[in-house]
């Protein structure tokens, strides 16, 4: 599921605010649950991401939030995280410093450790915002490391536009192959953007040990 949600992350930079509905389904097609993803565009440049995630079956909870905030060139300003799997929970803070290229990860009760950065370090919510605002352009981002928690290595390949279908409707999409390496993670995403200058995340479709899972747009 990690790759969902570091993967199912994008808002158009054509409005100050945005959200978008999302249904996460089982490889049947079968509703696993629901994501919302919401974004503001602020006044003096920046923005703020959220992200919450309701993926619960019987007798084991899969609840998510996760908010974010980049400045106006889309670099890292913080990440906050907060999850239950199941037992699991788990919280963090990472914060950005854009001077020193330096991103500092905190585990409330837990440990606090620093990581090293590129110029305009970026964390997963930036990172696919800025992507989008590169296809509308016509461009690909170039491969980068990107931070949710730990840091992910990732590639995005540009693999023709396809017809999908999204609920009852068919959309002419552009295909992006995601190569994401992380720490203990080696996967391959395809995610389907609108070919409209908003560039909406219509589909993502993640491999996974039970199957391929997708996350389709609720129009």
């Amino acid at each position: 599921m990690k790759c969902f949600f570091l993967l199912a992350v994008a808002f158009s930079a054509s409005v100050s605010a945005e959200s978008l509905h999302y249904t996460i389904n089982w490889p049947s097609g079968l509703s696993l649950g629901e994501a919302m993803l919401d974004t503001a565009h602020a006044k003096d440049g920046g923005w703020d991401f959220s992200l919450d995630i309701d993926a619960s079956i019987p007798g084991f909870v899969v609840r998510d939030h996760y908010h974010a905030q980049a400045n106006s060139d889309l670099c890292g300003v913080v990440l906050d995280k907060k999850f239950v799997h199941g037992s699991h929970k788990n919280e963090e803070h990472i914060t950005f410093d854009q001077s020193s290229h330096t991103a500092t990860r905190q585990t409330v009760g837990g440990g606090k450790s620093d990581t090293s950065l590129s110029s305009c370090g970026r964390e997963a919510f930036g990172f696919l915002q800025f992507a989008r605002n590169e296809l509308a352009n016509g461009r690909l981002v170039p491969q980068q490391p990107v931070v949710f928690g730990a840091v992910y290595n990732v590639r995005l390949e540009f693999t023709g536009t396809q017809t999908i279908r999204v609920g009852e409707q068919k959309a002419e999409a552009d295909r992006i192959v995601a190569t994401i390496k992380g720490p203990s993670s080696d996967i391959t995403v395809e995610l389907f953007f609108s070919r409209d200058s908003a560039r909406v995340p219509l589909l993502a479709k993640i491999p996974l040990s039970l199957g391929t899972f997708s996350v389709e747009l609720i129009r």
